[in-house]
């Protein structure tokens, strides 16, 4: 275990996917504050562990204390994802997270793939 310390203010954080995905814990979303949370990896492995990943964030994001907007972007589609989303969607605007959707797509020459804008 890392030692305590305050937490880490940042923009954008990606959420690791594969085995790793397992790491990210309810301490993780407490040391680790982003504005925007990527999730990416649209692997088997993570989809199991995803449910324990977004419930974390609820838990952590509770006690920040602060009035933080997270924006979290998921880039595939996932029954599990939207299992949760329905589930939770009053706590998450109560938190102030709001989910963005995965159906925007970007064509460029010969190719078209989905995509988001993110300012800052």
């Amino acid at each position: 275990a890392a030692p305590l310390g305050p937490p880490i203010y940042v923009d954008l954080a990606y959420l690791p996917g594969s085995w790793s995905a397992r790491t990210v814990d309810e301490e993780f979303f407490r040391r680790v504050r982003s504005l925007c949370y990527v999730v990416s990896g649209d692997d088997h492995l993570k989809e199991g562990v995803l449910r324990t990943l977004l419930d974390a964030l609820l838990a952590a994001k509770h006690q920040w204390g602060t009035d933080i907007q997270v924006t979290l972007i998921p880039t595939f589609d996932s029954l599990v994802m939207h299992e949760w989303y329905q589930e939770t969607h009053d706590r998450q605007q109560e938190l102030g997270i709001t989910v963005l959707g995965s159906n925007s797509t970007v064509a460029m020459q010969d190719e078209t793939f989905p995509a988001c804008k993110v300012e800052f």
